[in-house]
């Protein structure tokens, strides 16, 4: 868009900024137009909060953010994880976390539109940001990027974003970073996959499996692309699975999943690798022991399915919960609804209970932590539901990370947590906000 009047010319440029906008002053001198300068709106983001953790008080508020039962302990807008020249229009998605076993020390690996973000959370409450992994040059921004961890390496994907490939980055890098923030540079980038939507790793196992691939490469039809990891820096793939006639196409497209040594209830599997996809349509259950052989070994679908998005295994392997990121927007549940299956039987997983949420906002990732389970639903934020008994969920706390906002279906707010620190801190981003660090308070369960 252009404006004119008399020697002056104002030209926008809505997609500078990634998306955030620009304006350039031009005058005229002489026959030519000269550019003056280009203004831009300053970042408008939350206020960092560190030093000191926040309880939630009385009023259901921690500062401007609505809670119950949890506190905060830190919080730090997008600005403030990434390099100057980047921050514009950046919008956070997935996470995961980082222990050096020798020293103790944690660190928040965060996925960005534009790259990945370093964060060391030793001291939670004043976390400091390390440095910046960009994503692959020649590859595209994107909403999706996805980060796992095995054997001191981090493994980043992201979808819809071209010839990104994986990233391998060594973290021990970021033990010994000075002056940081560092712009640091992947220790190797594995090619054999274009465009994925995540990467699931099996510590137990060494296996890595990337899901949801595109845009090239060797793809599997959307399904588990499987890798060795026993040379961390050099990923080797071994095989496809795909569990044809799932998926909205049928090719058997793994949207997430979670790949287990098997060590539940159903002796038949004992010992074997198991993974368990959430596969568009259905919940796909598959033995992948023999990555030349791969074999399906059941799927099961649910009433009102929008699309079967992501889940997570109890510590036992008998319980699976499951989320369905698009039955809310689509009006087919009223409530946010979790998806609870009994798999004493893989060959024959049965669904118990449709625990229905506390408000209407969109459910994503979910994790499971001992009798707990920290949801990332959207704009509602960081919902926390107690599972001690398993077929009859009840929320006992949570923590909006969206101020503004009501709690209706949407993609705005939290995609992901990670509660796996051994401090208790459960690591949470939210996509326009930034980066918070959230502990539960204890609460009796009667």
């Amino acid at each position: 868009m252009i404006g004119v009047r008399g020697n002056v010319a104002a030209i926008g440029s809505p997609g500078a900024g990634s998306g955030t906008g620009s304006v350039s002053i031009y005058e005229r001198e002489g026959n030519a137009w000269v550019e003056k300068q280009t203004i831009m709106s300053e970042i408008d983001a939350l206020p960092a909060v560190t030093g000191g953790e926040i309880r939630c008080g009385d009023d259901g508020k921690a500062r401007m953010f609505d809670c119950k039962n949890a506190e905060l302990v830190s919080f730090l807008p997008i600005h403030m994880i990434t390099m100057a020249n980047s921050a514009r229009g950046t919008r956070l998605s997935g996470n995961w976390g980082w222990t050096h076993a020798r020293s103790g020390r944690e660190f928040a690996l965060i996925g960005r539109s534009n790259g990945t973000s370093f964060v060391e959370v030793t001291d939670p409450k004043n976390p400091k940001f390390i440095g910046d992994l960009p994503l692959t040059p020649g590859a595209n921004p994107s909403s999706w990027r996805e980060v796992k961890v095995y054997k001191d390496h981090a493994y980043i994907v992201s979808d819809g974003a071209g010839r990104h490939g994986m990233q391998v980055f060594d973290l021990s890098q970021l033990l010994s970073a000075r002056s940081a923030p560092v712009l640091f540079e992947p220790t190797t980038l594995y090619t054999r996959i274009n465009s994925a939507h995540n990467i699931v790793i099996n510590e137990e196992t060494g296996y890595a499996f990337s899901t949801g691939g595109s845009s090239g490469g060797e793809t599997c039809g959307g399904g588990l692309h499987m890798m060795n990891l026993k040379d961390p820096k050099n990923p080797e793939f071994v095989g496809c699975f795909a569990h044809t006639g799932t998926g909205r196409t049928g090719t058997g497209y793994t949207h997430d999943a979670q790949c287990v040594k098997y060590k539940g209830p159903d002796k038949q599997y004992n010992g074997r690798e198991i993974c368990l996809g959430a596969n568009e349509t259905a919940l796909s259950i598959a033995d992948v022991t023999d990555k030349k052989n791969p074999k399906v070994i059941s799927q099961a679908s649910y009433p009102k399915v929008g699309y079967t998005h992501q889940g997570w295994l109890t510590a036992d392997q008998r319980y699976f919960y499951s989320n369905d990121e698009l039955d809310e927007t689509g009006g087919l549940v009223e409530m946010t609804r979790t998806l609870v299956w009994d798999l004493q039987d893989l060959d024959d997983p049965r669904l118990i209970k449709e625990f229905m949420g506390t408000t209407k906002a969109s459910d994503h990732n979910l994790f499971v932590l001992g009798n707990t389970m920290y949801q990332s639903n959207y704009i509602a934020g960081l919902r926390i539901i107690d599972i001690t008994k398993r077929g009859d969920p009840v929320e006992i706390g949570y923590f909006d990370t969206v101020p503004y906002s009501e709690n209706t279906p949407g993609f705005s707010g939290t995609w992901s947590n990670y509660p796996f620190f051994k401090n208790g801190t459960v690591l949470v981003t939210s996509g326009g906000e930034g980066m918070f660090l959230i502990r539960k308070r204890p609460v009796p369960i009667l």
